[in-house]
């Protein structure tokens, strides 16, 4: 964490400066927003965290509840998410907090006696330790809780507009606020009573039924299972030795449950089978009450006894796998002739089963994938065609889920007699655990995603697939830190000079790509205005081969020693060295020539190259980035020290 670069902080170092919209923010609703989203869900919470790290840019979060969610439905925390929680800055906390998982057991019918249900196996929850991160279980009310701590400690000094719920909207064909939306007031003073609001851009995170959706003709298409499982939150008291172990258990009566312990120590979730459903009357499983899904979960555990104290909350569904066409408001004739104005994420997009535990990630993904690209365009970094590679590259993964979730769905509801070899559930859940876990996206190049032309110099580093982190040895302190920890969800590109063999200083091939990062007209630095801190818009590092008592400090580029902050402060923190215990060269197979690797917002890989194409880095920014300001800008004058700024 940085902090002091503009002048002493004596209280939480979290809370930053108020800034741009930030400063007087309206308690009101405006009448005009740069962003409008609706629903604050997961998608729709983080979008709004994200840009409420651009303070120049108007974002209002409306929700048509009238306070903060109290409990959600949703409650896996995938370990490609609590990457994204690290550089949102509340990893540390929520893991504190949350439920871990670290094995999944599977339990099946007693050969002897197959009324009886025996322990058969146990799989590691990351058998291939493919994060650093934990995967979690707590409730999706606290996941919102912490982006609106973020939010609200940003410079925008964001927070959710409760009751206003998302009627209709109309986009014109012109404008600076094309899209008109109507809300209606549901609670306070105004209840009843419509309001318009106009907003350049529009984000619908208002779930399955989104009306968002609905208003720019977009519609749900897919299959229903004709399967139905209850769901219930409970507190009880068993004999059932592995209550606090996530289980996948099959009865020999036919029926399954997906257990999960949640947060806390003694509440746990319970995804138990209720069968078939008559397809000519859907509605009355809907209907099943708590008592009958507890004894149902009675039958399924038999001879174990689950005797139930408290419901926290249940519910009943039917497992259904629906994707929309699109993602935007672009029609198919439309694209390459319009750029969006309205997006869906989240639940409004895709539906599927809860048990692979992908709802909440996924859609959180899709907030953030859409949410700096939005951030980039209005504030004039980056041109409005940006915002097509949205719908673009997260229908894919959406539809890749779909897939998955249809495959684990019904091996979830499979008969143990069904299965052709008894351990074909276990090993469906070790063979495909990166899916799940988040890891297996992978965006196809585009504009933003170089074709993987060099990567033979970074295997460990995939292009289109995220930066996997690994230790470091950060020079100036001398502290480890694993290099991907130090990414913050600030908008900002992050560019790795992973260094060739030579010390800094000796004329290396990294000291002269670092001369032409700093002073060509065609390096992306050179969007950089002028009056911002030479990092605002891209975190450039460097890391060298050498221990971190071989790197000479004073000799290392001054582009990876950027001076901040109104006083000009050096910032010691962009240059670092191996960890003895674990070379990141080694790690992530990197070529010891020197590499470059381009890191997205939403911490993708965009392209990995050598250390002498600079042409070609050069030619990859081109499209991104709207302005470039000249090479050479005379320094700024060193503000005078305010005396409140003394620390006496």
């Amino acid at each position: 964490m940085q902090f002091h670069h503009h002048g002493y902080v004596s209280g939480d170092p979290r809370v930053q400066p108020a800034a741009g919209v930030g400063i007087n923010r309206p308690a009101e609703l405006p009448d005009e927003v740069d962003v409008l989203i609706v629903g604050t869900g997961p998608a729709g919470m983080l979008a709004a965290a994200q840009l409420s790290q651009f303070p120049n840019v108007t974002t209002r979060i409306v929700e048509r509840r009238p306070g903060r969610l109290a409990i959600g439905q949703a409650d896996g925390i995938q370990t490609r998410t609590v990457e994204t929680f690290q550089a949102f800055g509340f990893a540390e906390r929520i893991i504190a907090e949350a439920y871990r998982i670290t094995e999944t057991v599977f339990w099946k019918p007693d050969p002897a006696d197959p009324s009886r249900i025996i322990r058969t196996a146990r799989t590691p929850d990351d058998p291939i330790e493919i994060s650093e991160f934990p995967h979690l279980v707590v409730n999706q009310a606290r996941v919102l809780d912490y982006f609106a701590e973020f939010m609200a400690k940003s410079p925008t000094r964001m927070s959710p507009d409760y009751g206003y719920e998302f009627r209709s909207l109309n986009v014109a064909e012109e404008g600076e606020y094309p899209v008109t939306v109507t809300l209606l007031h549901t609670s306070g003073p105004n209840e009843g009573q419509e309001r318009i609001v106009r907003a350049k851009y529009v984000v619908g995170a208002d779930g399955a039924r989104s009306k968002v959706r609905e208003a720019i003709g977009c519609t749900l298409a897919g299959d229903q299972a004709n399967h139905a499982w209850g769901v219930m939150d409970v507190l009880a008291v068993t004999d059932f030795p592995d209550i606090r172990i996530k289980c996948a258990v099959q009865s020999g009566t036919g029926g399954s449950i997906l257990l999960i312990p949640r947060e806390g120590g003694h509440l746990f979730r319970m995804y138990v089978d209720l069968g078939e459903v008559d397809p000519n009357n859907k509605g009355a499983v809907r209907s099943t009450s708590i008592e009958e899904i507890i004894r149902t979960a009675n039958d399924i555990l038999h001879p174990y006894t689950l005797d139930v104290r408290n419901v926290a909350w249940h519910s009943v569904y039917e497992v259904g796998h629906r994707l929309t066409d699109r993602f935007d408001d672009v029609l198919p004739e439309e694209r390459g002739i319009r750029t969006p104005r309205v997006f869906i994420t989240g639940d409004a997009c895709h539906t599927h089963s809860a048990k692979a535990g992908q709802g909440m990630n996924v859609s959180m993904q899709d907030g953030f994938n859409l949410a700096w690209k939005l951030g980039h365009v209005l504030e004039g970094r980056s041109p409005e065609n940006l915002l097509s590679t949205y719908s673009e590259e997260r229908q894919v993964v959406a539809k890749n889920l779909i897939d998955f979730d249809k495959q684990w769905s019904t091996l979830m509801a499979k008969r143990p007699e069904e299965f052709e070899n008894p351990s074909d559930l276990e090993d469906f859940y070790v063979r495909t655990a990166e899916f799940p876990a988040g890891f297996m996206t992978k965006y196809a190049p585009s504009m933003l995603v170089a074709p993987a032309k060099h990567q033979g110099l970074a295997t460990g580093f995939p292009v289109g697939k995220r930066f996997k982190s690994a230790p470091v040895v950060r020079v100036g302190d001398t502290n480890p830190i694993h290099l991907g920890h130090h990414a913050k969800a600030d908008g900002r590109w992050r560019i790795y000079v992973f260094a060739d063999s030579a010390l800094p200083g000796t004329g290396s091939g990294t000291d002269t790509f670092a001369e032409w990062l700093a002073n060509s007209p065609e390096s992306p630095l050179a969007a950089t205005p002028s009056d911002a801190d030479p990092d605002a818009w891209f975190d450039v590092k460097v890391i060298y081969q050498h221990p971190h008592t071989a790197v000479d400090l004073g000799a290392v580029p001054a582009v990876f020693k950027p001076q901040v902050g109104p006083f000009k402060l050096t910032d010691y923190e962009k240059v670092y060295a191996t960890d003895p215990q674990a070379d990141i060269f080694e790690l992530r197979a990197l070529d010891r020539g020197g590499v470059v690797v381009v890191v997205r917002p939403d911490q993708y890989v965009a392209n990995v190259l050598p250390l002498t194409e600079t042409a070609e880095l050069g030619a990859f920014f081109a499209p991104l980035l709207q302005n470039r300001r000249p090479a050479e800008v005379p320094p700024a004058a060193l503000p005078s020290v305010p005396a409140a700024l003394i620390n006496s």
